[in-house]
């Protein structure tokens, strides 16, 4: 029996969580030895990391998928290809061109990438067969 909405948005975002540390530690690192110019190198680069442990633990805990996992990889990291298109080019945007603090900015970028990451992952990277039948 599928998880309702709630309890596996719930799930996935307990799992997105160590998937942005991942991440953060990543940035803070960056722009503490290279300065603000490579915000967006070094959160485009830790959401790619991020995203390996994001998921193993997606596939088995948040949508207890059954699909061999060529399909399903394939899926979840186009998927994520274009989130991280979005968070790096969102980054680079607030940050470098608006002026935004990195924080605030990325921030911002994870909220989106979090929305954009479960709805594709719901609907379509771990989407089971029998509801894609239906």
């Amino acid at each position: 029996m599928p998880h309702s909405l709630h309890h596996q948005f719930l799930r996935f975002a307990a799992v997105g969580a160590s998937g942005t540390v991942v991440q953060y530690v990543v940035l803070w690192a960056g722009v503490s030895c290279f300065g603000t110019g490579a915000a967006a190198a070094a959160s485009g680069l830790g959401y790619i990391l991020g995203s390996v442990v994001n998921y193993v633990l997606n596939y088995f805990f948040t949508f207890k998928s059954v699909k061999a996992h060529g399909e399903a990889a394939t899926k979840y990291f186009t998927l994520l290809a274009v989130g991280w298109c979005i968070n790096t080019s969102l980054m680079w945007f607030l940050v470098q061109h608006q002026g935004w603090h990195v924080w605030l900015a990325q921030l911002l970028a994870t909220g989106l990438g979090l929305l954009w990451n479960f709805a594709g992952s719901r609907w379509w990277a771990f989407k089971p067969a029998d509801a894609a039948a239906k």
